[in-house]
């Protein structure tokens, strides 16, 4: 059972190999997308690293629910609805979704993962202790 900070390291090795960025931009705080410039393939690559440096599997839409997104049931004029934001809520119990719940917009989601977030993502998979 890995430690937190060997998760971090972990994470922070498969982001730093599939997205092409230096070790040192590879903070918690930094999100995946707007910090780290990962594009939506970049999220396949991300996944498979992960997979394999864990050994465990990550069925789609685990880490990156994209269909939430895109069903009508959830999504209305652009931004997620309240029905929307719970199933969101529900399906990523290790993201921070609190500056995304007061403006939904699903264009903006994808600015909001962290690295930080990721590392919860594999700890809740991995049921790493405190």
């Amino acid at each position: 059972m890995p430690t937190k900070d060997e998760v971090f390291e972990s994470v922070q090795a498969a982001l730093v190999d599939a997205l092409g960025v230096d070790e040192d931009e590879v903070s918690p705080e930094a999100t995946l997308v707007g910090d780290l410039g990962a594009e939506s393939i970049d999220f396949l690559d991300i996944v498979f690293r992960l997979e394999k440096a864990f050994d465990m599997k990550i069925p789609r839409g685990e880490l990156f629910p994209e269909d939430v997104f895109t069903n009508a049931e959830y999504v209305q004029d652009g931004k997620l609805t309240p029905t929307g934001m719970e199933e969101l809520k529900k399906r990523m119990p290790f993201a921070d979704l609190s500056s995304f719940e007061e403006n939904p917009v699903v264009q903006d989601f994808a600015n909001l993962l962290t690295v930080a977030d990721m590392c919860r993502f594999v700890e809740t998979k991995l049921e790493v202790a405190d």
